[in-house]
């Protein structure tokens, strides 16, 4: 199968909603070597997100579940924590097969620092997301790893415009990272906020299609720290309140 038949097929996969067989596709056409095109950056990078995307949901729905069981002492909490933990599973699966692509064929290759901060923000959201599902040593080494790869996505990210979408996307992540991971509201609200205020007076200058997307993050960006702030000024958050950050 050419590489025009993979990526083909992979557009289909995602119309049909198979994201399993969209991602395997993606990292064959990435296993053959020739550079990609931002389209099949994004093509990569939605096939996995929602291959990993339904077993956060599920992750989440299954920790819903187990506080109640656990409250009322059911005799179900044993089975109910090792269906988690084949989620858990899973969820690590898709983290490694995500970062061994990025770290092999991808990071390292990449053309310009637009496309390798993109492939080293989604290596951090890989392991954040890995990092929601885990706690111990585990919880540890992920939040580390995505830590990393966060800094040196920002790093990288400096010579892009302030109002460049992968930029904006990078901050709104690695500020929820901050917030819910390393649980630094300070740090969170900073980033948010310079990221924010860095590209408000350069966003009249984008084309319609490019004013779009960077004014949607920054939008995102402004939830997250009205929310947050609203958080740091309560004494005590409600019993059950459960936490809405929104990410790229």
């Amino acid at each position: 199968m050419s590489r025009e038949d993979k990526i083909y097929i992979a557009k289909l996969a995602g119309q049909a909603e198979r994201y399993d067989d969209m991602g395997s596709h993606m990292k064959e056409v990435v296993g053959m070597g020739q550079e990609l095109t931002n389209d099949d950056r994004n093509l990569l990078s939605v096939a996995y997100k929602n291959w990993i995307g339904s077993r956060r949901t599920a992750w989440r729905a299954i920790s819903a579940v187990e506080q109640k069981e656990e409250a009322k002492g059911s005799k179900f909490l044993e089975l109910l924590r090792a269906y988690k933990r084949k989620i858990e599973d899973e969820v690590e699966k898709i983290t490694k097969d995500v970062a061994d692509l990025l770290d092999k064929s991808l990071i390292s290759k990449a053309k310009d620092n637009e496309a390798e901060v993109f492939y080293l923000k989604m290596k951090a959201d890989y392991y954040r997301y890995f990092a929601e599902c885990v706690t111990g040593e585990k919880n540890k080494k992920a939040g580390e790893l995505a830590h990393e790869a966060y800094k040196k996505a920002t790093e990288k990210a400096a010579t892009l415009p302030t109002t460049h979408a992968v930029r904006l996307g990078l901050a709104l992540n690695y500020s929820v990272f901050l917030y819910e991971i390393i649980n630094s509201p300070e740090q969170a609200c900073k980033l948010a906020k310079t990221t924010f205020d860095a590209a408000i007076g350069d966003l009249e200058h984008l084309e319609d299609e490019q004013y779009k997307e960077s004014a949607s993050i920054m939008q995102l960006l402004r939830d997250n720290l009205t929310l947050w702030t609203a958080d740091a000024q309560e004494e005590e958050a409600p019993a059950g309140k459960e936490k809405a950050d929104v990410e790229d």
